[in-house]
């Protein structure tokens, strides 16, 4: 006799194009979820032959309405830059509004580690989507997370050849380009460009955005350009220092986070260099430390506060409604400030 197949709640969210924890909800009667999304699901059900039973129900009643979000270093590293604490007052504000905790994990190690901390925490049912704050090349916690068909979005896009998925983002290659052509109308020329790893999404945008100004603007490009460490001072301060040599001597630095650009700083001014007179130094995220240092820095806004509520909205939306590849990109504004103004090669 040949065994008939019985219907699961993931066979109901396939077919309804939704997340299974979408179709918990509709059989516990939530009501945040959508009018149309529970019709569409109800629909399925009919059409499935699909009948909750107790142990479906009592499942259902038990979400959790958390977020995990993870964080891409440990949290002393983390949030030592100000872009993530920034992040997550936004997540943190919009997920309370919406109904949601967040629960919120970091990992010591590589992407392994990241995707275990992922795992662990689906497979314990302690949150109903995730949130990553970073993006990379061959991203191994997108993969995973795409392979078991759960509810995520990201802050960082896609890398070319990724599918889309729920991020939230700026225009980096636009901002970068906008930041370098900026310094080169100044009649800054030599410019380097210093940054965290290029496996992050962020990275290789910036340096796209940074390459094609120079192009246009008959700057030949090579690898020399790029200056790639860690997120921290003291990469910014090391390449500060090789950039004082006069053998080294650039005139413009273009730092991809204000944590760079305050490290760089201090090395140019411990060096007896001036800002923006022998060196001008500008920077991204528009952080305190850009408006605080001793010479205040140009910096690109890109309104993290922002990402995280707009990435926070993406997960939930996942969560609730199924849906997938949605993308809000987040405006940034240049600021000038002393160590790019004032003065004109």
């Amino acid at each position: 006799m040949k065994e008939i197949k019985r219907i699961t709640i993931r066979d109901v969210a396939r077919m309804a194009g939704v997340s299974p924890s979408t179709v918990s909800r509709v059989v516990s009667g939530n009501p945040r979820i959508s009018i149309e999304t529970t019709e569409r699901v109800i629909k399925c059900m009919e059409k499935m032959g699909y009948h909750p039973n107790a142990i479906a129900r009592s499942l259902a009643s038990s979400i959790s309405s958390t977020i995990g979000l993870v964080m891409p270093q440990g949290p002393g590293e983390a949030l030592s830059n100000p872009f993530f604490p920034e992040a997550l007052r936004g997540i943190i504000r919009t997920s309370s509004e919406m109904g949601y905790d967040i629960l919120l994990v970091s990992h010591h190690g590589d992407e392994d580690g990241q995707v275990n901390a992922i795992k662990a925490m689906i497979n314990a049912s302690k949150v109903d989507g995730i949130l990553l704050m970073t993006s990379r090349k061959d991203d191994k916690s997108i993969a995973y997370l795409d392979s078991v068909d759960f509810p995520y979005s990201v802050i960082g896009s896609p890398d070319n050849g990724q599918m889309s998925f729920n991020h939230a983002d700026n225009d980096n290659i636009m901002a970068a380009y906008e930041l370098t052509s900026y310094m080169i109308s100044k009649g800054f020329r030599r410019l380097v460009l210093i940054s965290g790893g290029k496996e992050l999404t962020v990275t290789r945008m910036r340096i796209t955005g940074f390459r094609k100004a120079l192009e246009e603007s008959g700057i030949p490009y090579t690898d020399d350009h790029i200056l790639v460490g860690k997120f921290d001072e003291e990469t910014g301060y090391n390449f500060g220092k090789r950039i004082s040599d006069p053998v080294n001597r650039i005139d413009g630095i273009i730092a991809t986070d204000d944590v760079l650009a305050f490290g760089a700083a201090t090395a140019l001014l411990e060096s007896g260099l001036r800002i923006p007179e022998d060196v001008a130094v500008s920077s991204f995220n528009n952080s305190v430390l850009s408006r605080r240092c001793n010479i205040p820095i140009t910096s690109i806004e890109i309104n993290p506060g922002r990402l995280g509520e707009e990435s926070v909205k993406l997960v939930i939306d996942s969560i609730l409604n199924g849906t997938r590849g949605k993308s809000v990109i987040v405006p940034y504004q240049l600021h000038k400030r002393a160590s790019t103004e004032g003065f004109t090669k």
